[in-house]
């Protein structure tokens, strides 16, 4: 297929991973490799476009680019894309793996002119390695330090032009420093279910599945509004099928499939039912504290404020106040809870 072909530049393009194996190549084959084929982020799509095609004219490297959005959305996708639409070569790492400054330092000296540096989860850079970033992206050089005390000489390296593409979840966690030098900040957001549906019929393609549209319609609906939620659950729909010995998934194979997923008609997983009933039912509608509701279901707070909440706040189940976070109306109607003193509660404005 085209998509195929598109992405076979990809396993070029990652020059600090090996050639991906045909098992691989199967799985990073669901990636869209051109812009054209990217579904979804409309304005984010057509900003890129304008400036990949400038930066093509001019024979220059792309401006720094920083993804912000909640996991699952695209931003390690675009990267390749940007990669393989500017014909260079990406160098993918992220935060956590860069412990030190030579570990940077050794993948700059290493980067060709053009070439793109990709840093997932950004935000969880050490602080001295950052520092390190900021004249390599503002000047294209890093600095060496030879010797110590009175002996100690500094010695600039100068780097090819390259093109830093960072992601985060946690854009609050960005230095100011170091979030003034992206020239190009886009937020991802939200897929809508016609879009995911999109994606579906795509995957279902490259897959060989065979997918009704109301089949279609049902899986968006479960997917939490994210692309690669939606590409997780419809293998997991399609092994129920095979297993059930159905040629085609229709919505009641979706919804028979994913009911044993323990994923409900609105793509709430356990996590966030037991998040919820914490706060519907525990804490009596909130508000509370996000440590406090962490520690009730003994989980990470981290791993609620990026996972669980940011899809709860697009449904409008929850809101964050200065108090802490409070269930609303929408929440109780979904799991038909009674609403208590709803009219003593909007005259307060809380909701």
């Amino acid at each position: 297929m085209e998509i195929l072909k598109h992405f076979s530049l990809n396993q070029n393009i990652t020059t600090n991973k090996s050639i991906p194996t045909d098992a691989d190549s199967k799985i990073l084959s669901l990636r869209p490799a051109k812009l054209y084929d990217y579904v979804g982020q409309t304005n984010t799509v057509k900003s890129l476009k304008i400036a990949i095609n400038a930066a093509k004219k001019r024979k220059e490297a792309l401006e720094h680019i920083i993804f912000h959005g909640p996991p699952g959305l695209g931003k390690t996708t675009l990267a390749y894309i940007i990669a393989n639409e500017m014909n260079s070569n990406i160098t993918i790492t992220s935060g956590p793996a860069l412990e030190k400054g030579g570990d940077l330092l050794g993948i700059l000296t290493h980067i060709k002119e053009g070439d793109i540096l990709f840093i997932d989860e950004i935000h969880r850079t050490p602080k001295i390695v950052e520092e390190l970033l900021y004249p390599a992206m503002e000047d294209f050089a890093v600095d060496f330090i030879f010797d110590k005390g009175i002996h100690a000489k500094s010695h600039r390296f100068r780097l090819n032009r390259f093109s830093l593409i960072g992601a985060t979840t946690r854009v609050g966690l960005l230095s100011a420093p170091l979030r003034d030098r992206f020239g190009i900040f886009r937020t991802l957001d939200f897929y809508t279910d016609q879009e995911l549906i999109k994606i579906i019929f795509r995957t279902a393609n490259l897959l060989n599945i065979k997918i009704t549209p109301d089949g279609a319609e049902e899986l968006a609906k479960r997917s939490r509004g994210t692309p690669r939620i939606v590409n997780r659950l419809i293998k997991r729909v399609r092994d129920y099928a095979q297993v059930k010995k159905q040629n085609k998934i229709e919505a009641d194979t979706v919804t028979k499939a994913l009911n044993m997923e323990g994923i409900d008609n609105k793509g709430l997983t356990n996590l966030d039912i037991n998040y919820l009933n914490t706060i519907l039912k525990f804490y009596n509608g909130g508000p509370v504290g996000i440590e406090a509701i962490a520690a009730t279901l003994q989980e990470e707070a981290d791993t609620l404020v990026d996972v669980v909440e940011p899809y709860l706040l697009k449904l409008g189940f929850i809101i964050r106040t200065s108090s802490g976070r409070k269930a609303l109306p929408e929440a109780y109607k979904h799991f038909g809870i009674a609403l208590k003193n709803e009219k003593e509660l909007k005259q307060k404005n809380i909701f």
